[in-house]
């Protein structure tokens, strides 16, 4: 098996119907600011990483129908309980109970666009 020195999960491109609600839901669940960038073809709203990098971006295109699609991973800073919150208040959907694992805890849930979501708090 070949090693790496790199994060496996390179990039994600979440797609979104209204950009800017699909903004303000990912503001209020990540608690943080999203960034707009107009390099490519099209507006995105960056997705910013713990060490000032961009792991993500949002654009305008047609999600997934539900069941279909890949679901992408974000950690959350906070409590499990307070992000389903924010989720449920920015118009999203919580679709499991908190799943515990040796590393953390995640809970499953869909964006105002209907993709699919994990939410994950790693241990402290």
């Amino acid at each position: 098996m070949t090693e790496t020195t790199h994060d496996r999960l390179v990039w994600v491109e979440i797609p979104a119907t209204d950009l800017n609600r699909a903004k303000g839901f990912y503001e209020a669940v990540l608690e943080t600011s999203l960034f707009e960038n107009n390099d490519g073809p099209q507006t995105m709203q960056m997705i910013p990483s713990v060490n000032g990098a961009m792991c993500g971006h949002l654009y305008e295109g047609k999600p997934a129908t539900a069941g279909d699609g890949i679901t992408a991973h974000l950690s959350v800073a906070g409590e499990l309980a307070g992000a389903m919150d924010r989720i449920r208040a920015s118009g999203g959907e919580v679709v499991s109970e908190v799943i515990s694992l040796p590393s953390g805890a995640f809970f499953y849930a869909k964006d105002t666009e209907g993709n699919s979501l994990g939410i994950f708090k790693y241990n402290d």
